[in-house]
């Protein structure tokens, strides 16, 4: 094959017949601590998960700021009608929507900054640790070279309802419920109707939305988000560091 044709191939994107043996030598050796573009890969992926973290604080507190603004309105008056309450916790709803996809985006990033802590610097602050899972770089390269989202939609959603959102829909059920009984001559149910909709019929529209939230948010599961800091691993790690050598 003449230098012509090699550099036809290579501008078509073809594949080789036979890998360059000589690519990706010296990244990241056995024998030798992580390379500077190593490093710099790192710096970045810290970059991108730490963007998309933003973004997921930017939209808590849209939401916070709406539930603020629907509490104030909704009892600063007793003519206020109580579904604007409803219709602020529909909103947060929406928001909840958006910031879980935006958790799929952010998990992307986080795994691979927590790949490359837990099996490159763990390992190289404390070589005795070892490694648990030899596949780790194959695992990573895989997933630069063909990304794809690591969590469904119902788990990003459980992640945000614990986290933010299942509290705001607590203080928001409170507040409505204080709404349709303390602040109004009607008897419970009736005092919950919206024009024609019978209250009975909102009350278990309402009791049907929170106890939805309730169960995707604590039912049992195998979470897929690798190494997410949650409540009960930290507590577990806490009180197996703090027990006494027997």
């Amino acid at each position: 094959m003449t230098p012509d044709d090699e550099a036809s191939r290579s501008t078509t994107g073809a594949e080789p017949e036979t890998p360059d043996p000589m690519v990706g030598t010296g990244l990241l050796d056995e024998d030798m601590g992580p390379s500077s573009s190593l490093a710099h890969l790192y710096r970045g992926e810290i970059h991108r998960m730490k963007f998309w973290r933003e973004r997921l604080d930017r939209t808590t507190n849209w939401a916070v700021l709406l539930m603020a603004a629907v509490l104030t309105w909704a009892f600063s008056s007793e003519s206020h009608p109580h579904y604007v309450l409803l219709i602020g916790a529909a909103g947060v709803s929406l928001f909840l929507v958006i910031e879980a996809r935006r958790y799929r985006a952010y998990d992307v990033w986080r795994s691979r900054v927590r790949a490359l802590q837990e099996h490159v610097w763990a390992v190289g602050l404390d070589p005795d640790i070892g490694i648990d899972d030899d596949e780790w770089r194959r695992k990573l390269a895989t997933d630069y070279r063909t990304p794809a989202i690591k969590i469904t939609a119902e788990e990003a959603i459980a992640h945000r309802l614990r986290r933010v959102y299942l509290p705001l829909f607590t203080v928001i059920l409170i507040a409505w419920l204080l709404r349709v009984t303390a602040f109004t001559d009607a008897e419970w149910p009736r005092s919950a109707a919206v024009g024609t909709i019978p209250g009975w019929l909102v009350v278990s529209i309402v009791v049907v939305a929170y106890g939805l939230a309730l169960v995707i948010a604590c039912r049992p599961r195998k979470w897929h988000a690798h190494a997410e800091l949650r409540t009960e691993d930290l507590r577990q790690h806490s009180a197996s560091e703090d027990r006494p050598d027997e």
